[in-house]
């Protein structure tokens, strides 16, 4: 099972500066003596073509995987002078300023370790015939993509991993021809560092009134973030909001148990999901309703509500094409009888499309507007949504995009739970707060009047939000 637990000791990379997708500055870490980190650049790696057969591609800049034209990578690495037996291994890969793609690649251990950086080509490639070591998700431009290797890698020798894809859209990685942005093998030997968890700033309110956390775009093998954000969430005490696309890259039983499961899983028995579209990659999202039982509603559904303290909590299906949004449906019809019999004077809502945003890859989502309406019409404080893989707080808004003090409902886009993260095309009116770089989770505190936001960044970054809204 492919996971980012890495181990660092010190800050051998804090040079970095592109997003790092690992998990050693998410955690303190207390060495003993006996412990080391060897770091090693490949002595070649390279990659070749189908359609050029017998190019040789070793002084390229970059490597890349891909299915049209179909490309293998190949990387080689020498191990010397370890005298102490190994504890952890990572290789690590760094996607080019322009080499995104949703699948990042299925990366093996070889056998052959004989090839050539200048000779090797299509026609007389290597097998990649070991381990899977990976099968990468989204990886994102300017990104580290870190792989357990510690299975292969088990002290000195010569060891080469080579990558492929069944995708069209390929992924592009730096090589070493590109100096500092070069893959690494990370290897630490003697006693292992123990981790334990970054204490949060947030800490619970002294209130005790009831908190509301969570993210959506969570879970993907690919990448450490879930790892980071789920960290977060075990020093926030309340009620999780696991707000869609939980678990890449399809929902499967298979993503909720090797992606979700150990990181926010952790945190299932408190969780109060919402799908995504990703759910829907499996039939029904049978894969997310499996998984969260009774705590994700009925399965022909997908929509619920609860209280917590003096609010009304709802969590919608924003996937309309499959359980209708429109005026008069059944879900929107269900919500307006649902928040006309709620006795609590604060409501929130969320779920995954959101009906604004300033997000690059999805726009504003105009199916969702009924349920908006619904919510507005009833007095609604705040709706938290997802899809967008970033963070952003609209000041508060009618279901048509005019700006409303009055009775205005103020919507967030809380995608950064862990996936790679996506930037911002054109932003939108009454657009306040965005940022595209961070981890984390949004945190509402629910006051009997009035609730407070608060974005708790992942550990070593400094971006943050908050405020205070009292109930209409």
């Amino acid at each position: 099972m492919f996971r980012h637990r890495a181990v660092k000791a010190g800050a051998a990379f804090t040079a970095v500066s592109a997003t790092i997708l690992t998990v050693f500055s998410l955690s303190t870490f207390t060495p003993t003596a006996s412990a080391a980190t060897t770091t090693l650049n490949p002595v070649a790696d390279t990659y070749v073509q189908d359609s050029t057969p017998s190019t040789n591609y070793g002084t390229s800049s970059q490597f890349t995987v891909d299915n049209s034209p179909v490309r293998h990578s190949f990387l080689k690495f020498t191990v010397s002078g370890l005298t102490d037996a190994v504890s952890s291994a990572k290789l690590r890969i760094r996607v080019t300023s322009s080499g995104n793609s949703s699948n990042g690649g299925t990366w093996k251990s070889m056998t052959d370790t004989t090839w050539s950086e200048t000779g090797v080509t299509w026609n007389n490639k290597p097998i990649i015939g070991g381990a899977t070591v990976a099968s990468l998700g989204s990886v994102a431009n300017d990104q580290w993509v870190e792989i357990d290797v510690t299975s292969v890698v088990t002290g000195n020798g010569t060891f080469s991993f080579g990558g492929t894809s069944t995708s069209s859209n390929g992924a592009y990685y730096d090589s070493r021809e590109s100096g500092a942005d070069a893959p690494q093998l990370v290897i630490n030997t003697g006693t292992a560092p123990s981790p334990t968890p970054t204490p949060t700033s947030s800490t619970p309110p002294p209130s005790g009134d009831p908190v509301l956390v969570g993210a959506g775009d969570i879970a993907n093998c690919g990448t450490a973030g879930d790892e980071a954000t789920a960290n977060l969430l075990d020093g926030i005490t309340g009620t999780v909001m696991a707000i869609g696309d939980t678990a890449y890259p399809d929902g499967t039983s298979s993503d909720y148990t090797n992606c979700y499961q150990p990181s926010w899983g952790r945190h299932k028995a408190r969780t109060r999901p919402a799908t995504g579209n990703h759910e829907y990659h499996t039939s029904g999202a049978s894969g997310y309703f499996n998984y969260f039982g009774a705590s994700a509603g009925d399965p022909t559904k997908g929509y619920y509500s609860f209280d917590l303290g003096n609010w009304h909590v709802v969590s919608l299906n924003s996937n309309c094409s499959i359980v209708s949004c429109s005026a008069g449906s059944a879900q929107e019809q269900w919500l307006r009888n649902d928040l006309a019999a709620s006795t609590k004077p604060c409501t929130v809502a969320y779920w995954h499309h959101p009906r604004y945003t300033s997000g690059s890859s999805h726009g504003p989502n105009t199916s969702v507007k009924p349920l908006y309406q619904a919510l507005y019409d009833n007095n609604a404080e705040a709706i938290v949504t997802g899809h967008n893989h970033n963070y952003e707080r609209f000041a508060p808004m009618d279901a048509n995009g005019a700006l409303d003090t009055t009775r205005g409902i103020r919507q967030f886009v809380a995608g950064m739970g862990g996936t790679g993260l996506g930037g911002f095309g054109t932003i939108q009116p009454n657009s306040e707060v965005r940022n595209s770089s961070t981890w984390g989770v949004l945190k509402l505190t629910l006051h009997p009047n009035s609730y407070d936001w608060q974005f708790v960044p992942q550990a070593g970054k400094t971006f943050t939000d908050s405020g205070t809204n009292s109930c209409h």
